[in-house]
């Protein structure tokens, strides 16, 4: 489920107002729901970067970069790429972040070309 959480009134009327601006813009309902924050739990291990682990040569990339699977958890890298295997993102913009995620060339090449395969 796609949500935002607010922490106060103010924060909510924002982004409810953000959602209608969207929802005009585009003619389409934004089904992401808008909640008040009442703490988080980080979830399990096996759901964290859920697309990245599908996918073992970045996920061995990852591991040579970072020294434990937590570090991979809290890596803006790992959740930016995360998202581009997800399906939310375009290959122009990966192509733009390509540089910023650290990994190698070939990786980067494979990942780019995963992206690349899917109808944007």
């Amino acid at each position: 489920m796609a949500a935002v959480f607010y922490h106060n009134e103010e924060q909510k009327d924002l982004a409810s107002a953000s959602k209608d601006r969207q929802e005009k813009a585009i003619r389409q309902k934004i089904h992401t729901k808008i909640l008040p924050f009442t703490g988080f739990t980080l979830a399990e291990n096996y759901h964290q970067k859920y697309r990245l682990q599908r996918e073992n040569d970045l996920m061995q990339e990852y591991a040579r970069i970072y020294p434990s699977f937590e570090d991979i958890i809290n890596s803006t890298s790992a959740a930016r790429v995360n998202g581009f295997l997800g399906g939310h993102g375009t290959a122009a913009r990966l192509k733009d972040n390509l540089k910023n995620f650290g990994l190698s060339p070939e990786a980067g090449r494979r990942l780019l070309m995963y992206v690349e395969s899917r109808k944007n």
